[in-house]
């Protein structure tokens, strides 16, 4: 798949979570990609894999152009940037899950980052509502 495809790939995939969820985050992109299994994140959540980009089937760079396509969708569509801590999941101390083998900010903050469609999450609650 050229970066064309995969661009598009991707706008495709965003609209149908801004529809389903009220917003789009790199792990459900990736994962709606095949580049992650839901076993992988899983085990990720858990502390087992030390970073996520180590089990992702892509390179740096693929991932790189991912995260720059889900932040210029979000811009185009007006989303609200909302960073996510994400922390180990299980017993134990609850610490800060890693990204990137570098652990560089911008990196983190990319994968980190949740793009909110506030109208559509407000949909979204009222209809779970019953409103």
């Amino acid at each position: 798949m050229n970066r064309t495809e995969l661009k598009n790939k991707i706008k495709e995939i965003s609209n149908q979570l801004i529809t389903d969820k009220g917003f789009i985050c790199s792990i459900d992109i990736l994962c709606e990609l095949g580049i992650l299994s839901k076993a992988q994140i899983k085990d990720w959540r858990f502390g087992k894999i030390p970073y996520l980009e180590k089990v992702c089937n892509k390179n740096l760079g693929t991932l790189t152009f991912i995260n720059r396509t889900i932040k210029e969708i979000a811009k185009d569509k007006n989303l609200k940037q909302s960073w996510t801590a994400y922390n180990k999941f299980g017993k134990g101390v609850k610490s800060r899950l890693i990204f990137s083998k570098t652990r560089e900010d911008n990196i983190e903050n990319a994968y980190a980052t949740h793009y909110i469609d506030t109208e559509k999450i407000k949909e979204l609650k009222r209809e779970k509502a019953g409103l």
